[in-house]
């Protein structure tokens, strides 16, 4: 297997790129920042003064041109998969940001592409690796909760404007992509899907939305997202036969790389959660705070190098992302109807 790392470009040097992607990349082993196009001068200027020497391009096959061999397309929601393509198109491993397509079948396509020409694709699912989901993940192995019954789940905001922003696709497929995920990963597929959207006057674009699943191994997983919300309410409760585990606020690794902070500069404290952020284990009237499991964000794209390079599997299947997609757009389609959804055949 080559030593040598694997040489990523990324595509949109906006929030996502620039906060999201850049810092994960250039401190990631086995991985080199080798460029991002942009077109934008501010954004040119911001890159020269957070990646120094890291050099900008105008297009994705100058890109190519100038050797890479894997990107990550992190670009406003309805540009991403003639980009994804593109990509692919070039010979380039690619890692997608989500939501990965506006739609199951448009998603498949691109899988089928990539499969076809013998890449490797992968969609940037990074909060299966917060800190919250993976103690719970602890919990739920170790059997402390028993037989669960109910999953709840919130990524709640209050960034009100006029219309919602559109980069993301609405909120359904912005924060909906890793709720979806997350419960699918948990739970496993479902056969029925409930949902409310709200789209404000004057948008196309939803920014509120409540979604139920009804999970074939019996669990219902209830899944909020919004921008609009003055008061979010806990970010996990999830209740078994045994007990019930609660978190409330979101998993810090958002916050740390908003503050300038990246595993580079972290070393072992990157996705440390203090004890005041821990959640806690609850029985009736008792309750007991339960240590946190490291974030680790960091570890994405060592493992997509590592695919890159035959030495394992990508991090998150695109399938995977297929499948939620499966489930948001029956999601779309019951908010639309005012029934449930039944989803027919795998997801």
């Amino acid at each position: 297997m080559s030593t040598s790392p694997v040489r990523f470009g990324l595509i949109g040097y906006g929030s996502g790129g620039r906060l999201f992607h850049a810092p994960l990349i250039a401190s990631a082993a086995g991985c080199e920042l080798a460029g991002v196009v942009t077109t934008s001068a501010e954004r040119r200027a911001l890159l020269a003064r957070d990646h120094p020497g890291v050099p900008a391009y105008d297009s994705l096959s100058a890109l190519a041109a100038a050797g890479a061999s894997a990107v990550a397309v992190s670009t406003p929601a309805a540009t991403r998969t003639a980009l994804v393509r593109e990509a692919i198109e070039l010979g380039l491993a690619v890692v997608a940001d989500k939501p990965f397509a506006p739609d199951a079948e448009t998603a498949a396509e691109t899988v089928r592409r990539a499969e076809r020409a013998g890449l490797v694709l992968s969609v940037y699912q990074n909060r299966r690796w917060d800190s919250d989901l993976l103690t719970l993940r602890r919990l739920m192995t170790a059997g402390r909760l028993g037989t669960i019954h109910r999953f709840e789940s919130r990524f709640e905001r209050f960034r009100p404007a006029a219309t919602p922003r559109g980069a993301g696709g609405g909120m359904l497929l912005d924060l909906g992509s890793h709720l979806t995920d997350q419960a699918l990963i948990l739970f496993g597929p479902v056969d029925r899907v409930y949902a409310e959207l709200r789209v404000p006057a004057g948008s196309d674009l939803d920014d509120d939305f409540f979604v139920a699943l009804h999970h074939r191994d019996g669990v219902l997983s209830h899944l909020w997202g919004s921008s609009i919300q003055g008061a979010p309410g806990p970010r996990l409760r999830v209740a078994g036969a045994a007990g019930a585990y609660t978190v409330e606020q979101l998993d810090g690794q958002e916050d740390a790389l908003r503050a300038g902070r990246t595993p580079a500069t972290e070393g072992d404290r990157w996705g440390q959660e203090p004890a005041a952020r821990w959640g806690h284990l609850h029985r009736g009237d008792v309750s007991e705070p339960v240590p946190s499991e490291r974030g680790r964000w960091d570890s994405y794209y060592p493992a997509f190098a590592a695919a890159v390079q035959g030495d394992g599997p990508v991090p998150v299947d695109p399938w995977d992302a297929v499948a939620a997609l499966r489930v948001m757009d029956a999601a779309r389609a019951s908010a639309t109807r005012g029934q449930t959804v039944v989803i027919g055949g795998p997801t």
